[in-house]
């Protein structure tokens, strides 16, 4: 995904309420094929050294990987229970992060995920982690 265009039509952005509508807007692509996020790196999100912060970018891969871990296991509700992440590259001011989530494995109680943050056609940091599928109480269906 390089040359991201975020205007192009295909993305919207993602709804997101608590933290994640703090530090975004984040964004969806969904269609053909797996989903895809998407971010635009601004101001707020530098580091001291005037690049992304990792922070931010764990943020956007916790989220990304987590709303799949979700639909992977049937709309139940997940939590992060392992994550790790490398950075591999450096992300500038007005650069668009890509991540695209990949369902390793899922099991009756776990959400194995993986993913490349891709900028500029290169791969600037990957993410893998572990989500726990929580039972749905009575209440829930």
């Amino acid at each position: 995904m390089s040359d991201v265009d975020l205007a192009d039509g295909s993305w919207r952005p993602f709804t997101d309420p608590g933290f994640v509508d703090l530090v975004g807007p984040v964004l969806v692509r969904e269609g053909d094929g797996p989903a895809a996020y998407a971010f635009r790196a601004e101001t707020k999100h530098a580091n001291l050294i005037g690049v992304v912060q990792g922070g931010m970018l764990m943020t956007f891969a916790d989220r990304a990987l987590g709303v799949v871990a979700m639909a992977a296991a049937g709309g139940q509700n997940c939590v992060t229970i392992q994550f790790e992440m490398q950075f591999v590259g450096a992300v500038r001011m007005g650069d668009v992060v890509t991540l695209v989530p990949e369902v390793v494995r899922r099991t009756g109680t776990l959400a194995f995920m993986r993913g490349d943050l891709r900028c500029r056609g290169e791969v600037v940091a990957t993410a893998t982690g572990v989500w726990k599928i929580l039972r749905r109480r009575p209440e829930q269906g």
